[in-house]
């Protein structure tokens, strides 16, 4: 992955895309579940971002996460741990697939929960959306080499829009 942060406006095909990657997760995840759910910004209509899509792979208790990690191995996806993040376990594509983001979490995960709460509220709300897709172009171009400082300029705003969406 290039150094240089990009991000675009809105693209239809980050939907598509994700029902391709859910259609070639779920055979190996099938028996146990609980849902599979398009998240972060390529989640919400109209919103401009990083042309990555989000995955949560949603399962009912902590013992499934263990075999979601098995089962995803067999397709090529390599664990790698929770990046810090408790209970929430990351995964990097296998080589032949377009890239994106996979977690497994169970189903009261609080980072599922946020990422939820943020993208229906999103969804719901389009001139919110707008705002956060301009500040995100506007903060891309003025920290083009530096992610952690796009993170953290957009971290207010993420932070305001949860609280309205009832964040506690």
């Amino acid at each position: 992955m290039g150094a240089s942060l990009i991000v675009r406006e809105y693209d239809p095909s980050w939907v598509q895309l994700f029902q391709q990657l859910r259609g070639f997760v779920i055979p190996v995840l099938s028996d146990f579940v609980v849902t599979i759910e398009h998240v972060g910004s390529t989640s919400v209509p109209g919103l401009a971002a990083k042309p990555i899509v989000d995955i949560d792979v949603v399962v009912p208790k902590q013992s499934d996460v263990l075999k979601a990690v098995q089962g995803l191995a067999t397709l090529g996806y390599v664990h790698e741990g929770d990046l810090g993040v408790t209970g929430r376990e990351a995964f990097i594509p296998p080589v032949n697939v377009t890239w994106h983001h996979l977690y497994v979490c169970t189903i009261d995960n609080a980072e599922y929960k946020r990422h939820i709460l943020f993208r229906d509220y999103l969804r719901s709300h389009p001139e919110d959306a707008k705002q956060y897709g301009d500040l995100k172009l506007e903060l891309a171009q003025r920290y083009q080499n530096d992610r952690l400082a796009y993170t953290n300029a957009k971290g207010d705003f993420v932070r305001e829009i949860l609280q309205r969406a009832g964040w506690k």
